[in-house]
């Protein structure tokens, strides 16, 4: 399985003809008027077989950045039939008073070259629910935000990971040189047992070198 990061939540799978993309950002406008940083470059030429989103905010739900017509599973929890089989969307809340701050989030299951693939949105609860981690499962690869803030930090992702056994974890949602308004991943990777930064935005699964812990994959900002 082949991986891209785009910034932020953004990340592109792809498992041989199929493509999945998780929650695009498209125009950015109204973040920069209200003087945050944000330089990620923009989501061009790209199409994809299957589109998630996870929530309703600007940098997660830029659908028209897409191409291709894609399936597009948008910001709905329960059970969906898609190109790739069914994706399961968990209701979650956006912050740590049952959303009434910044509203609902989904959490996004499927299984993609033989692999169960979990993204976060950006999940702000405190802690999973029990139903929300039994719905989960055992995940093999981890896309959580870390950078606090709107969402949790480095000790709950922490935590969460650990709760879903996963085997690859790939933070996300944090402050890079691209932006200046969220928490580094720093605190988040001090924490695994093993870690590797990349000097690439792209991964290949595959190509990850084994071991009997979990390991944190750290793109580089695109």
């Amino acid at each position: 399985m082949h991986v891209e990061w785009y910034g932020q939540s953004s990340f592109r799978l792809t498992d041989g003809s199929t493509t999945v993309f998780i929650d695009p950002f498209a125009d950015m406008t109204p973040m920069l008027d209200r003087e945050l940083r944000w330089d990620y470059p923009p989501i061009a030429g790209v199409t994809a077989d299957l589109l998630l989103v996870t929530h309703e905010h600007l940098d997660h739900n830029g659908v028209d950045a897409i191409g291709g017509d894609p399936v597009t599973i948008r910001s709905t929890a329960g059970r969906h039939e898609s190109t790739i089989g069914e994706v399961l969307s968990i209701a979650s809340e956006h912050d740590e008073v049952a959303g009434t701050e910044r509203g609902a989030n989904t959490l996004l299951v499927f299984t993609l070259g033989g692999r169960r693939v979990a993204h976060l949105g950006d999940l702000g609860q405190r802690a999973l629910r029990d139903e929300q981690l039994a719905a989960l499962g055992t995940i093999d690869v981890l896309f959580v935000p870390v950078g606090g803030g709107p969402t949790i930090g480095a000790e709950q992702a922490t935590e969460i990971a650990a709760a879903l056994r996963a085997s690859v974890i790939v933070p996300m949602h944090y402050k890079t040189k691209r932006i200046d308004f969220l928490e580094p991943p720093d605190e988040f990777i001090e924490r695994a047992a093993r870690a590797e930064h990349l000097a690439s935005p792209t991964f290949e699964l595959e190509a990850l070198p084994a071991g009997d812990t979990p390991l944190v994959i750290v793109p580089a900002a695109p």
